[in-house]
């Protein structure tokens, strides 16, 4: 490759910059855990978002981070909780998914997996899978 100079800088510097720029604008798409930075790209499949009666929404990268996040902030009424679905990372309802305690797959930022699932087939083929037990949002907020 030939480098051509440019005045004081390179193409080779003004491209290597352009693509730091381009990766940097990528990443600031992925929303990152308040509390940990985990992405959402990463921890779809567990990815909780808290939405709040001012309209505000708060994205984390799991039931435990969430909880923290619940914990400080008390004084904030929540609407809506949704998580990401194990199987899809498509965003469901956390009280009416199919929660899925334990098993032998590592967590996300518990010693203790939580999971949810869309369906109870879902959880149950999980569960026949990897173990674990049924559980509902109440527990696993616990």
């Amino acid at each position: 490759m030939r480098i051509i100079k440019y005045g004081s800088q390179t193409v080779a510097t003004v491209l290597i910059l352009l693509s730091v720029l381009c990766a940097g604008s990528a990443l600031a798409q992925d929303p990152t855990c308040h509390y940990c930075g985990m992405r959402k790209s990463m921890f779809g499949h567990s990815w909780v978002v808290l939405e709040y009666e001012v309209g505000a929404k708060a994205g984390l990268c799991s039931i435990h981070c969430a909880v923290i996040h619940m914990a400080l902030s008390t004084e904030r009424m929540i609407t809506k909780v949704t998580v990401g679905d194990y199987n899809t990372r498509e965003q469901i309802d956390a009280e009416r998914a199919y929660w899925v305690i334990g098993g032998n797959k590592m967590g996300v930022m518990t010693a203790r997996a939580k999971w949810a699932f869309k369906t109870k087939d879902g959880a149950d083929k999980f569960i026949a899978q990897s173990g674990g037990r049924p559980a509902t949002y109440e527990e696993a907020v616990k």
